[in-house]
Formats: C-alpha cells, structure tokens, sequence
C-alpha cells in the first residue's frame, strides 16, 4: 500500500496576492487553479521538481481564519523545503526578496536557513545530507 500526503492547506489573505510571492519568490508553479462557488477558488501550486507535496491555497472566510494566517503553526517553522543547491537557491530567493531569518547553518542533518513567506509563516530551506527524505 501506499499513501502520500499530498497538499498542504494554507490560509492566505488573497489568491492572486500569495500566487504573486510563491512563483515570483520561491519558483512555485501554478498546477491547478479553477473558479469554485460564491468566489472561491481551488489553487494548488508546486514546487520546482518532480513530485512532493502541494500547496493548497486556502482563502480565509472568516475573522477565526483571517487570525490565522501567517501563524498557522503558532508561530513554529511550518513547511520544509527541500533543495539539491543550498547556495543557489538561497542566494536566488534573497535577490526575489525572501527574507532570512537567519543566517545558513550546518547541522548534522543538511545545510538549512529560516524564512518567512509573506505572511510571516516560517519555513525551512533545507539542504539535506545523505538522501532526501519522501
């Protein structure tokens, strides 16, 4: 048997705002976005490469969701993002406007960096050692 996780649900203050900053700063692509009812939308992006898991992007609908976003972990790192060339796409991601929280580290486990997506949610950019985990 086999099963993967395959979106993510993140809620986002406006569509075209967060499709914006996920492909314009950190190379995502658009795989599916299509109208749903009363002005909803069902937008997925995915991340540079074959595979992994999607962003399904969630529009908050009420004041509970809209104090959500951008701390949907409490205010933890919330998504790990894998890359086979640290130093690229960080220093890409830096001239894009991705703000570091921190400066690159290396720890047992790959070279990693904070950053914060528009929101202010916290991510990983992450370049592991030994195989990728998937």
């Amino acid at each position: 048997m086999r099963r993967e996780i395959a979106c993510v649900s993140l809620l986002v203050r406006d569509y075209d705002e967060a499709i914006g900053f996920y492909t314009g700063a950190l190379g995502f692509r658009v795989a599916e976005d299509a109208p749903r009812g009363h002005g909803g939308r069902w937008v997925v992006l995915a991340p540079p490469g074959p595979g992994g898991c999607h962003l399904l992007l969630a529009k908050a609908k009420n004041a509970q969701e809209a104090a959500a976003v951008g701390r949907q972990a409490g205010g933890r790192v919330f998504l790990f993002l894998h890359t086979d060339d640290f130093e690229r796409d960080h220093r890409e991601m830096i001239s894009r406007g991705v703000r570091f929280n921190e400066d690159p580290r290396r720890e047992e486990y790959g070279t990693v960096a904070v950053f914060e997506d528009l929101y202010g949610n916290t991510w990983d950019l992450i370049m592991p050692t030994g195989p990728a985990t998937g």
